[in-house]
Formats: structure tokens, C-alpha cells, sequence
């Protein structure tokens, strides 16, 4: 197969690859930026020209000279434009309004009374609308609006299943551009997946990322999903909804789940094991349970040490299924880290195969419960970066 590209599309990929470099390793010099993308100089120094003219990068003082003139460094403008990253999920739907390197500057949340399709549409625009009205001023204005959303999704944007919202083939993408009457385009994906590209790209710093090649995301809140990284990009299976571990059967003949199945993960590892646990609670709420869990209530910390070897179990067979370098945990469980890891960690190493956990990194969120909303902003950022990738 011939594969050709015209100049544009040349131009546009040289284009790309600057602006990310000078994104995740500024400030550099026109002269650095040559040597370390392989691009001439007269080549470099006519897209700087252009990302200047476009606001999304400036100058800034004088570098350190290898002989000659002091060159000018260049950073990137984060604050040229702004983006919303949403999460929808059972009980809330929370959103952000970022630069482009992922800066929260508002974040709201609105509760979910209900789940009806129309319903949630609603509470969406309300959140969008008033996450645009505290938008700073800036060249670009709102560029995009990202989604994560706790089920399968399609390249549409449309979420063909979605088992804990009770929805089925729900043109949310479409539904919503057609709803806002933005002029921006609207990125929706599964809540892990996105979450794991937070982790990714805002969860830890450039050198760090460079070297986390395969990389599993563990989203654990109201259900549980996983996104996953291969070779550095999101693996997403042969037709797109990859990463559904929540519904994996721990139990062959377990409790009967909302998907159709039965034994399900996240039955027993998810925020659902508060309300079978045998253990009296006094609320259902991870956020609500952390206060009784800090005053050594003896129920929550059952329930967590529970849930915490229900993790270990899941974590133990993707762990020996796809041989990870780093798994992350996060999502609202996330934040009940002090009470559930150690009984987790221990079924790990009980369970799963020494070759494989022998240089596996198992870490909890450094976004917290931020991971999806941020990765949504991601999301929405990309496009407008210009990133550009080609396969053959």
C-alpha cells in the first residue's frame, strides 16, 4: 500500500511535533527545538512564527549562548484558550473548566436525582453553562468540551450501554453539540478511559511519563472500568470497549448485576458493596463513610479491609492478563487509600505471579477523584493542539 501525505499535511504533523515539545519541555530555543525534532531551522522558525501569531506560544528572556548571540526561549501559553472536562456519574455529574496543561480554574458538581437520558442532558447544559460563564479572557476562548461517561461508548460518541445509568444507545455527543449550538467540537469516551489519559498526561511529569509505556487505569467509585495504555497509547480493543474489568466474574454464581450477569467485580470492589455489606452503614457514600472511617468506626473499616481484598483480586487477574509496568488506582474509593490498601496489597502478593509484580508499580491517584474530569479536559484539549498521528 502507497501511503503519500501533501504539504499541508506535512506541515501540519512539523507543526505538531513542535508545539508538543515546546508544551512538555520548554523553555527551549529555536536552535534546541532543530536538534531535537530533526527539523531545519528555517523550518523551525517559520512554525514558532506561526504558533506566536496563533497566541499558543511566546517568548520569554534570553537563554545561555554556546558561542554566539543569547538565544530567546520560548514557552508555551497554557491560558490561550479553555476547555471543560466533565464526568457524568450515578450520583453526580462534576466538571471543570481548565487551561490547556490542565489548571483547574472552576469546578462544580451537581447531584443526580435521576437518570433519565432528557434529565441528564439537562443537568449537563446547566453545568456547562455556567462552568463558560467564569471563563477568562483569552485569545481562543472555550476550544472544547470533553465527557467521561461510565460505559461503552462508540467513535460517535454515542454510549451504546451504560448498565449503572440504565441507558442504552444514547447519541450523547450528537445530542449535545445539537443542544449548545457551540462551535466547538465535543469529545466523549468511557470514564476510565479518559481517566487513565489524566493520569497520564496530567497525573505525573514529562520524564516520568516518557518512561510508563503500559499503564492500566483502575476506576473504582460507583462501579468500576479500566483504561489502559499500551506502548503509550490508549488501547481500546478491535471495536472500542476494552476495559469493562468492573464486569469480569469474580464468582461464578454471585450476586446478580445490573449488566445481565452475575459475580461481577465491582459487586464486591465498587461503592455497591456498601449496600450488601452485612455491616450496618450509615451511608452508601465513600465521601460520607471517610469522616466514621477517621474516627475508627469498626463497620467502615470492615467494609473498606473488604473491598480492599475484592480489589486485590480483580487487580491480581489483569495483573497476570496483560503484565503492566504500572497500574493506578483511582476514582472515589481512591480517597479510603489508609483503610483499604494494606488488605489489598496483600492479595496481590498472595495471588498474583512473581515474574509479573516483580517490577509492577501499584500507586493510588495523585488527582484523587479528579482523574476522569481532568482526562476529559484532555480529551478536549488534543484536538485543538493539533495532535496528529499517523498509521500505517
Amino acid at each position: 500500500m502507497n501511503v503519500t501525505g501533501d504539504q499541508a499535511l506535512v506541515k501540519k504533523l512539523n507543526k505538531s511535533i513542535v508545539l508538543e515539545r515546546i508544551r512538555l519541555h520548554a523553555p527551549l530555543s529555536r536552535a534546541q527545538l532543530s536538534s531535537q525534532t530533526g527539523l531545519n531551522k528555517a523550518t523551525v522558525s517559520n512554525l514558532v512564527a506561526e504558533l506566536i501569531t496563533d497566541g499558543l506560544v511566546y517568548e520569554t528572556g534570553l537563554g545561555e549562548s554556546s558561542g554566539g548571540r543569547k538565544p530567546l526561549m520560548l514557552l508555551f501559553n497554557s491560558r490561550a484558550g479553555f476547555v471543560l472536562g466533565i464526568e457524568v456519574s450515578v450520583q453526580y455529574i462534576k466538571g471543570a473548566l481548565t487551561d490547556l496543561a490542565g489548571t483547574i480554574e472552576t469546578e462544580l458538581t451537581f447531584p443526580l436525582a435521576q437518570h433519565d437520558p432528557a434529565f441528564v442532558m439537562e443537568q449537563i447544559q446547566k453545568l456547562v453553562q455556567e462552568l463558560m460563564q467564569t471563563a477568562p479572557p483569552s485569545p481562543h476562548g472555550i476550544v472544547g468540551i470533553g465527557l467521561g461517561v461510565p460505559g461503552m461508548v462508540d467513535e460517535s460518541g454515542t454510549v451504546l450501554f451504560a448498565p449503572n445509568l440504565g441507558w442504552e444507545e444514547v447519541p450523547l455527543r450528537q445530542q449535545l453539540e445539537e443542544e449548545l449550538g457551540l462551535p466547538v467540537p465535543v469529545v466523549v469516551d468511557n470514564e476510565a478511559n479518559v481517566g487513565a489519559q489524566g493520569e497520564l498526561y496530567y497525573g505525573m511529569d514529562s520524564d516520568h511519563r516518557q518512561l510508563v509505556r503500559d499503564l492500566v487505569y483502575i476506576s473504582a467509585g460507583s462501579g468500576i472500568g479500566a483504561g489502559i495504555i499500551i506502548d503509550g497509547k490508549p488501547y481500546q480493543g478491535a471495536w472500542g470497549y476494552a476495559g469493562e474489568t468492573g464486569h469480569m466474574s469474580i464468582d461464578w454464581n454471585g450476586r446478580l448485576c445490573s449488566c445481565g450477569s452475575r459475580g461481577c467485580w465491582e459487586l464486591y470492589a465498587s461503592e455497591k458493596a456498601y449496600a450488601a455489606s452485612t455491616f450496618k452503614l450509615s451511608t452508601h457514600s465513600t465521601a460520607e463513610l471517610l469522616p466514621f472511617a477517621l474516627q475508627g468506626d469498626t463497620n467502615t473499616l470492615s467494609v473498606f479491609r473488604d473491598i480492599g481484598r475484592y480489589l486485590g483480586v480483580g487487580i491480581t487477574n489483569i495483573v497476570n492478563s496483560l503484565n503492566p509496568g504500572m497500574l493506578i488506582i483511582g476514582g472515589p474509593l481512591a480517597e479510603a487509600r489508609p483503610w483499604l490498601e494494606q488488605s489489598m496489597r496483600e492479595v496481590i502478593d498472595e495471588r498474583a505471579l512473581p515474574y509479573h509484580r516483580r517490577q509492577l508499580q501499584i500507586r493510588f491517584s495523585t488527582l484523587g477523584s479528579r482523574s476522569t474530569m481532568l482526562g476529559a479536559a484532555y480529551a478536549a484539549t488534543a484536538p485543538f493542539l493539533g495532535r496528529v498521528r499517523v498509521s500505517l
